[in-house]
């Protein structure tokens, strides 16, 4: 994890940057999700600032966003051990903790030695990738409190993961899956099992790729890396507003996922690029996700497990465009 969640932007124009901590509590069957953001535009279009953002939902429709903005030096980050602060709230390797009009959480947990790389060490060097993110911590436990107005959550059985990404540019459009609390079809627990899965769609020489599918995780016990040139060439996705389903191979290890999220518990939030182009994004930290895998033997592929995270998946779908009736909850439009 050394470095993964090291501050990237050196000051100058045309940056974002994001930390993010996603997760779903079993107790409360309550998603939540944290960011600490910054925002550099380009040069003109405005000064640098820092934001920090929380949601909430849970499948009786409570759907809750909240959203903050400070001067960027409200933000700053420390290195061995990371610590980072966007004004009052922190982010550190074993915990979190802050509060935002009416919410305040305070979270531990202990540190994970396993990071996922969803973009591969080639496509980095070769600066392919307009955004880069890594996953620190793709597999958490989480204990702590989380306080929403007068309600007050003790977690109990909470999963998640916290990630960092930074770049010039978000993708053109994405699906996303993640999960952190998986089980097999029968309902055994699969400690340690995770999995992240991204496919991007994003303007090149004149037209749009994609799209780019990597998957990452631990699987049975066992890392999977579908994260080469070849897995995410080769892999096939398909993103929708509810929906995400991925097919990818790596070795000889194949990988069927599908991610289903509820319209009606979705979260839209707007991103903005540094060069002020906004994306459209909708979210859910209780999505259901459902995997197969598969395993081959000479020419012979063999269902080797099913695994499912009912209800605490976490998803998004992003877009450029709108979509009519469906509200934005934080940045509008």
């Amino acid at each position: 994890m050394d470095g993964l969640n090291d501050l990237r932007w050196n000051g100058g124009p045309g940056h974002y940057e994001v930390w993010f901590l996603t997760f779903s509590d079993r107790g409360s069957n309550t998603g939540l999700w944290i960011r600490f953001t910054l925002h550099a535009p380009v040069a003109g279009a405005g000064e640098p600032h820092c934001e920090l953002w929380f949601g909430a939902m849970h499948p009786d429709g409570l759907r809750l966003a909240r959203r903050a903005r400070y001067p960027a030096a409200g933000l700053r980050a420390e290195r061995e051990p990371f610590r980072l602060h966007v004004d009052e709230a922190e982010l550190s390797a074993r915990g979190s903790a802050g509060a935002l009009d009416d919410v305040r959480w305070e979270l531990r947990w202990e540190p994970g030695e396993d990071p996922g790389l969803p973009v591969h060490p080639l496509i980095e060097r070769a600066r392919l990738a307009r955004t880069m993110l890594v996953i620190p911590q793709p597999c958490l436990r989480i204990e702590g409190t989380v306080a929403i107005g007068e309600r007050e959550l003790r977690l109990t059985g909470a999963s998640g993961a916290q990630a960092h990404l930074w770049g010039t540019k978000h993708a053109s459009s994405w699906g996303w899956a993640h999960a952190a609390d998986l089980q097999t079809a029968g309902g055994e627990p699969r400690p340690g099992d995770w999995l992240d899965a991204v496919s991007v769609t994003a303007p090149r020489l004149g037209r749009e790729i994609g799209p780019s599918t990597s998957v990452v995780g631990r699987i049975l016990g066992e890392p999977f890396r579908g994260n080469a040139p070849l897995s995410v060439a080769r892999a096939r996705a398909e993103s929708t507003l509810t929906r995400y389903a991925v097919r990818t191979q790596a070795g000889a290890r194949r990988l069927v996922l599908e991610t289903v999220a509820d319209r009606g518990a979705l979260l839209g939030v707007t991103y903005e690029d540094p060069d002020g182009e906004l994306l459209r994004c909708w979210n859910s930290e209780i999505a259901t996700l459902r995997g197969q895998v598969w395993d081959r033997a000479g020419r012979r592929w063999t269902l080797r497990e099913t695994l499912v995270a009912p209800g605490r998946g976490c998803f998004e779908y992003a877009q450029r465009a709108p979509i009519a009736g469906l509200p934005m909850h934080v940045g509008g439009t």
